[in-house]
């Protein structure tokens, strides 16, 4: 059993900070490509941030420049940084990892349970 466990959202004003942080735990061989998404009210879910392994970053144009993407391999955590929060960075904010549960098992997508930003003044 893999579970991924969000925390860290919140309501906050335009101008403001949040950090998100999401652990993932349980039966896990490697944890490779971590990355948050995120979802508004009658919205598809999108791509904020992802994060290699190896470091290795990539944002999407809405979150380049104000939110920074981290990880901790050792605790298996990855973390998003987000500053200059704009009120359409609302949305409830969903953490991804993909994990092997074994020396020769596929990866795997795994989803946080969701985590609500809300900004507004």
């Amino acid at each position: 059993q893999v579970q991924l466990v969000e925390s860290g959202g919140g309501s906050v004003q335009p101008g403001g900070s949040l950090r998100l942080s999401c652990a993932a735990s349980g039966s896990i061989f490697s944890v490779n490509d971590m990355g948050w998404y995120r979802q508004a009210p009658g919205k598809q879910r999108e791509l904020v941030a992802v994060i290699t392994i190896g470091g290795s970053t990539n944002y999407a144009d809405s979150a380049k420049g104000r939110f920074t993407i981290s990880r901790d391999n050792a605790k298996n955590t990855v973390y998003l940084q987000m500053n200059s929060l704009k009120p359409e960075d609302t949305a409830v904010y969903y953490c991804n990892a993909k994990i092997s549960k074994g020396f020769f098992q596929r990866l795997t997508d795994y989803w946080g349970q969701g985590t609500q930003v809300t900004v507004s003044s």
